[in-house]
């Protein structure tokens, strides 16, 4: 069963790093004394955030324990997968304008998949097809810097090309440039 998150609130409790990783490693039940030596945070800092998730909904109580004359709470993530209205991160987290900031990669590829199965379901219900390109490169940085050095050259590549094709009456086309750390393929060492 998966957990949907439609209210923009409770995606901003889950979607900090902190958050993220003890949604993760609480795939396996624990307490926040746990969680507070794995991470080397203060308990009360873990409480904090493990009680924003569970009001949340994302987070189940597994068991009660007593230990050191207080109640010691296990805690788990909800089973199954969480899942986030796209059009919640769209219109509630377009203020992330850094561009090499993941949170904002999230949010325009979310925004660009609800966008193109809107058009792409329009277009089938009139027999049509959705005219779309997509460009997929795989490049090896040497250093992370290059990463910034890459992308303003990449933007600006992209501009000279965009201006050569622009026209006022044209049909408006959105693209849509992201990187991120490539994963292993199927099928590659």
């Amino acid at each position: 069963m998966a957990t949907y998150l439609d209210e923009p609130d409770k995606v901003r409790r889950a979607l900090s790093p902190i958050r993220r990783q003890l949604l993760a490693r609480l795939r396996e039940p624990g307490s926040a004394t746990q969680l507070a030596a794995e991470m080397d945070l203060p308990r009360q800092r873990v409480n904090y955030h493990l009680r924003a998730l569970e009001d949340a909904g994302l987070l189940e109580l597994v068991e009660e324990r007593p230990r050191r004359g207080c109640t010691e709470r296990i805690l788990r993530t909800k089973p199954g997968a969480l899942v986030v209205d796209p059009t919640v991160i769209d219109s509630e987290f377009t203020y992330i304008h850094d561009q090499y900031a993941a949170e904002h990669l999230v949010g325009v590829a979310a925004g660009t998949v609800r966008d193109v199965a809107r058009m792409q379901a329009a277009a089938a219900e009139q027999g049509k097809r959705l005219l779309t390109f997509t460009v997929e490169a795989e490049v090896r940085f040497a250093q992370p810097g290059d990463v910034h050095a890459f992308t303003d050259e990449l933007t600006a590549a992209i501009r000279e090309v965009v201006a050569r094709f622009d026209t006022p009456d044209g049909r408006r086309y959105r693209m849509v440039a992201g990187g991120h750390p490539a994963t292993e393929q199927r099928g590659t060492p």
